[in-house]
């Protein structure tokens, strides 16, 4: 009996349904398919693996020098010198002379050769006879010009020294004396090069300027291969310490320069709110002063000049001093000279006249004091002062002619005020925004206190605010903060 293989399956969508179906294919289809997504992966790996490879040898470019920690020789203005190369990297004018020693060194040590190779070629013939200048001269190249390039364009000066590399190894195979056929001042040049690579390039590129080394190093002198790769190592696994900490340190200083400038905002928005809170709180105390009083007086006078001067008399003295308290307030802004205006802020000592312009605009003001009130905390007294002003400000705007009662008790730690009024005698202004409330809250929270405001039972309003003092205060002391 003869059995047939059963076609494998895999689901897939029926054309034209929502719901998978079946889809049937022949086992040379999926080793087809198998043998496609090996390959696709094999090509992605290989992808990946010569890329450092090819960025290494024809692309990318290395990270700018930091130059803001060079030390550099500047011709001084004094002198007047018009020399642009007086200006100058010092790290730069090293490599300039450290490429020169090179160059010196290499050119005396492989004609010092040629001389030992033309002594023993004439005494023997089979011997190797000396190079030419021409490989002299680009061996020297070989050694020296990759220092000077290696600050400005590390990967041009990589590139060039392995460009000579071999010539110098076939120079010191050839009329050389030495074992490895690596010069000392080639191995110096090359470790000074994939240093700076691995310092101002990618990790990418230095892994494969390391794979090429390696592997270069196993094809020229397999017996020296194990000693090339671990000095390589070291050299480059320094040189990228060293990126690794200059990238750290510039993280870390654009996160202090960003924190530097947020905090800067921040203060900006703090000060801006405070002045607005300063200016809202005299503006609308004393403009709902003089809008009543403008309202009433008219009504009082009822055709006696006498007492209408008294009252235009009254709401120009509450106008001037409306102004005084908004330069005192738009003193904290410096002019372009630096002065600022130090006028003293009001405090609860002038509390008197405050209530006065309430009652002068309708309202009947009870003031109860309790403990030591005169002397507080500038800080605390101006904040208290405010927060009755703007109470009586919004007594006056939404309940015109109510009872206002104001209380203001000194205890141990702590300075309460409260101000509640009933219901007004006549209607009252539309809601504001709300600002007089936020105001009040924002200096007490400043202060490390607590303010309630709200409506209370049988109409009216009421705000009790908690104003903590310090130890020096308690003890007689006025603290300044």
């Amino acid at each position: 009996m003869i059995s047939v293989p059963r076609p494998r399956v895999r689901r897939g969508r029926v054309p034209g349904r929502d719901a998978p179906g079946r889809q049937e294919t022949t086992p040379e289809e999926d080793a087809l398919s198998w043998w496609e997504r090996a390959f696709g992966r094999l090509e992605r790996l290989t992808a990946t693996a010569m890329r450092p490879l090819g960025m290494a040898l024809f692309q990318s470019d290395a990270d700018p020098p930091p130059r803001s920690r060079r030390l550099t020789f500047r011709t001084p203005h004094r002198l007047g010198l018009p020399i642009p190369f007086m200006n100058f990297s010092l790290v730069q004018a090293a490599d300039v002379v450290l490429a020169l020693v090179l160059f010196g060194l290499t050119v005396s040590m492989i004609l010092g050769w040629n001389a030992e190779a033309a002594r023993l070629h004439v005494l023997n013939p089979v011997l190797a006879a000396p190079v030419s200048d021409l490989f002299v001269y680009l061996t020297a190249i070989g050694t020296s010009l990759p220092i000077a390039l290696r600050d400005r364009w590390p990967l041009a000066a990589w590139r060039v020294a392995a460009t000579l590399v071999p010539v110098g190894v076939w120079v010191s195979t050839t009329v050389g004396d030495i074992g490895p056929p690596y010069m000392l001042p080639m191995v110096l040049t090359y470790l000074l090069v994939v240093y700076s690579v691995a310092v101002r390039c990618d990790r990418r590129i230095t892994l494969g300027i390391w794979f090429i080394t390696v592997v270069a190093a196993w094809i020229i002198h397999p017996n020296s291969m194990a000693l090339v790769t671990v000095v390589v190592s070291v050299a480059m696994l320094f040189g990228y310490n060293v990126r690794v900490r200059r990238s750290a340190t510039a993280r870390l200083v654009k996160e202090e320069r960003r924190s530097r400038e947020a905090e800067s905002a921040q203060a900006v928005l703090e000060e801006r709110a405070r002045i607005a809170r300063e200016l809202h709180d005299v503006v609308a105390h004393h403009m709902s002063v003089i809008a009543i009083q403008a309202e009433a007086v008219p009504l009082k006078a009822r055709g006696d000049p006498a007492q209408l001067e008294a009252g235009l008399a009254e709401i120009r003295e509450l106008s001037l001093e409306a102004i005084a308290e908004l330069r005192q307030v738009l003193g904290v802004l410096r002019d372009q000279d630096g002065r600022a205006d130090t006028a003293p802020q009001p405090r609860l000592d002038r509390l008197d006249e405050l209530v006065s312009n309430a009652r002068a605009a309708g309202l009947a003001v009870l003031v109860e004091r309790s403990g030591r009130v005169g002397r507080l905390p500038p800080a605390v007294g101006l904040s208290a002062y405010r927060i009755v002003q703007e109470s009586l400000s919004n007594a006056m705007r939404h309940a015109p002619g109510a009872t206002v009662t104001l209380d203001i008790a000194r205890r141990p730690g702590e300075l309460r005020v409260r101000v509640a009024n009933g219901p007004g005698t006549a209607p009252g202004s539309a809601p504001g925004a709300g600002q007089g409330l936020v105001g009040m809250r924002e200096r007490a929270a400043l202060l490390g206190g607590t303010l309630a405001a709200g409506p209370v039972e049988g109409g009216g309003f009421e705000v009790r605010a908690t104003l903590p003092l310090t130890d020096d205060v308690e003890n007689g002391q006025e603290s300044v903060p």
